[in-house]
């Protein structure tokens, strides 16, 4: 059994940090269509807030805020665009179509202000119970002037199949992705600080 339990945590976060980019990329020569959909902001004016499509209809109202730091973790790092897709309260991703391309409907935009900041509006997702899915949000980061990468997916501290083993390998592999949320009158809140990836430059000087 707890092998099983070892298992399904290491297929879940293997999961959750890849199936968004799975889900939205068509193979095609047109550039638009094999693009990343962080740039599918077309013309919208990127601040550093966004709400998430639907958020004022969700029951489990959801606020991430947090600050984005330079790889020394202290630095505040401006004009960062951070990425959000999910899928819905069920556990269920929302695959629509535009332009003959996917794309998870439920997903949100910001570039960080000069003090690295950035919030989110969204809403709790659901798990998908049938492969007993953790709730995960799929983070992805694009700095100025470098390609983008995905985040480890951010999972939630109080979802009942984040087991005491799936804890440990998180920790043991030093990775911080796991929400708290507090509830505050009609909305749960919690604080993501985000240090940016180290320039790969610098260990091959």
């Amino acid at each position: 059994m707890k092998n099983l339990k070892n298992f399904i945590c290491f297929i879940a976060i293997l999961m959750t940090s890849a199936s968004s980019i799975i889900a939205q990329e068509l193979s095609t020569t047109e550039d638009y269509l094999e693009r990343h959909a962080l740039y599918d902001y077309s013309e919208k004016q990127l601040n550093n807030t966004d709400s998430i499509p639907d958020f004022a209809s969700k029951q489990d109202k959801l606020k991430i805020t947090g600050t984005v730091y330079q790889s020394d973790g202290v630095t505040p790092a401006k004009d960062v665009i951070i990425y959000i897709s999910q899928p819905d309260e069920n556990g269920f991703y929302d695959l629509r179509k535009k332009n003959d391309k996917r794309y998870i409907h439920h997903r949100g935009w910001v570039k960080t202000d000069a003090d690295g900041k950035y919030t989110f509006y969204t809403f709790i997702p659901g798990n998908f119970t049938r492969n007993r899915e953790l709730k995960h949000i799929h983070p992805t980061i694009k700095e100025p002037g470098k390609e983008e990468y995905a985040l480890e997916a951010f999972l939630f501290d109080n979802d009942p199949f984040l087991s005491k083993s799936c804890r440990k390998r998180l920790a043991k592999k030093g990775i911080d992705n796991i929400l708290i949320v507090e509830e505050q009158n009609d909305l749960f809140v919690t604080t993501k600080d985000i240090v940016l990836e180290a320039d790969k430059s610098e260990y091959t000087k």
